[in-house]
């Protein structure tokens, strides 16, 4: 969509109103609710003492080691099932996208309580490995797309002429995926940053993040000034955290259009062996947690399932377990259609942006802007979404819309980074040639940008789908006892005592996993292939 010609004021108004699309909806949904929050609390005076306190640089210290830990474990771990996903021609490559990607939508209770049962002495490193296992598929996903494109010529002639493996390796090939590594790097740490369910499970009253503090001070102690100094401070780590990652993918995406775009996987050869074997050990460790929960969900045989169709012991839930499993499947189909919506026009804005006359750095700011969701705390969105959705019409804090809005709000920017990508990397050419062939701007996106993204746009609905299900950080401050979703389900089951609410527990779980499931493979089914960004 040029910016130059007669049509320039037409355009110009016309991406203008796009753009409207997804930023009045993160005005009204994230904005507002998080300035709302963050403004009760400096309105009392206490940010300065709390910023003073050195616990406060306790919890700002251990959370940035547990992230940066988490997100080496990560990279290490991912980097082998990458090179399986993008170098070597083996069948059963789809079984590995599902395996790798179904860690990423579990709810986060769940891999908690699977970490305590494995792992029961617990203890930072207990949290590192919990995190790393949410976030290997974001590296394996992020990097192999890249890593697709690149020739492998370079890397033979580097052995041809003596080299090593290891040294062809980090001499030739890592450079060339430096921007990927980046890329997911600062998308994981920020993910690790922000982990809640994970550290509120495993680590107890001894290991806190700024993310379980700010929810303590929020919900248990009502202390909004300490909370809200903290969410200031966890603000400024995921802006830091975005903008290298959006310097990353940058230099990631000019990479993707520099190499071949051949298909560069074949068997395995001499030494790569072993990387397919390591990548295999990953992929049989990522599902250890998840085979245990399934054996758990059964150590009294098909009781747990049985019991979904009822409410616990002395009625824990509202809804039967089976009931929580629609308004799950609900839930997440309203909020993935949401997001597709949202995230495919700040998509076309931003191309737009940057195939006209825009300066970069007002792009940047408006894809950090839609990208800002992943990292602020959700329960201080939660606790802003009751303190400000009252004012419009309809009072949506008691609307069943209100969990598909938080869900979108985290789903779209992960659409976004899927889709925009491959928007970017579209050769202007085609674009100058259909419209030199009468194609009116639409129609150019219609026939040339869109079908070449499709594959892209399917596997972000999939992924967002599954995301949606397994979401549980805002959900749970937002969901209704009588329209509670799965993930909710579980964590009110597991907080109550008894054997059969346990096994309830463990038997949705193991339901949430095969519909997560389900829907991966359809995915690979239907025949999208696409890695994207996630």
């Amino acid at each position: 969509m040029a910016f130059a010609g007669p049509g320039l004021t037409r355009a110009g108004a016309g991406l203008a109103a796009l753009a409207l699309v997804p930023l009045g909806f993160l005005a009204v949904f994230f904005a507002w609710p998080v300035v709302a929050i963050v403004s009760l609390g400096l309105r009392s005076g206490s940010v300065l003492p709390t910023l003073a306190d050195p616990d406060t640089w306790k919890l700002v210290g251990f959370t940035l080691a547990q992230a940066a830990g988490s997100t080496v474990v990560a990279v290490l771990a991912g980097l082998p099932v990458a090179f399986l996903l993008a170098r070597v021609r083996l069948p059963g490559r789809w079984l590995v996208r599902v395996v790798v990607l179904v860690p990423f939508v579990l709810p986060t209770v769940v891999v908690g309580l699977a970490f305590k049962v494995l792992l029961p002495g617990g203890g930072a490193w207990t949290i590192v490995l919990a995190n790393a296992f949410f976030n290997v598929a974001v590296v394996a996903r992020t990097v192999a797309g890249l890593w697709a494109h690149t020739d492998r010529r370079a890397e033979d002639a580097a052995k041809a002429l003596g080299a090593s493996p290891a040294r062809a390796f980090t001499s030739v090939v890592l450079p060339q995926l430096a921007p990927a590594i980046g890329s997911a790097a600062a998308i994981v740490f920020l993910f690790c940053a922000t982990s809640f369910g994970v550290v509120l499970i495993l680590g107890g009253a001894h290991y806190r993040t700024l993310e379980t503090e700010i929810y303590l001070r929020t919900v248990e102690m009502l202390d909004l000034p300490t909370a809200s100094a903290l969410s200031l401070l966890q603000l400024l780590a995921v802006i830091a955290a975005l903008s290298a990652g959006a310097l990353a993918r940058r230099r990631r995406e000019t990479a993707l259009r520099l190499r071949s775009a051949k298909e560069t996987a074949r068997r395995p050869r001499g030494g790569e062996w072993a990387v397919v074997g390591l990548a295999c050990a990953v992929l049989v460790l990522l599902l250890v947690p998840i085979g245990s929960l399934v054996a758990r969900s059964l150590t009294s045989g098909f009781a747990g399932y049985r019991a979904l169709a009822g409410t616990g012991t002395s009625g824990t839930l509202v809804v039967s377990g089976w009931t929580a499993a629609e308004n799950s499947l609900r839930a997440a189909t309203d909020a993935t259609l949401l997001a597709l919506g949202l995230g495919i026009v700040a998509s076309v804005v931003l191309v737009s942006l940057r195939r006209g006359r825009t300066r970069g750095t007002v792009v940047e700011l408006v894809d950090a802007a839609m990208m800002l969701p992943l990292g602020v705390s959700a329960v201080t969105v939660g606790f802003g979404y009751l303190i400000t959705l009252g004012a419009l019409p309809g009072d949506l804090r008691t609307s069943p819309l209100l969990v598909p809005l938080a869900q979108a709000l985290v789903v779209t920017p992960l659409v976004i980074r899927m889709v925009l990508p491959v928007l970017r990397s579209v050769d202007v050419r085609l674009r100058q040639a259909a419209a030199t062939m009468g194609a009116g701007r639409l129609r150019v996106w219609r026939e040339v940008d869109l079908p070449l993204a499709g594959r892209s746009v399917l596997a972000a609905a999939a992924f967002g789908y599954v995301v949606a299900l397994g979401e549980f950080g805002a959900t749970s401050f937002l969901a209704r006892p009588d329209i509670p979703t799965l993930p909710v389900a579980i964590a009110r089951l597991l907080s109550r005592p008894g054997e059969l609410n346990n096994q309830m527990a463990y038997a949705a779980c193991t339901v949430l996993m095969l519909v997560t499931i389900a829907v991966v493979l359809l995915v690979e089914w239907i025949g999208s292939g696409a890695l994207g960004e996630f």
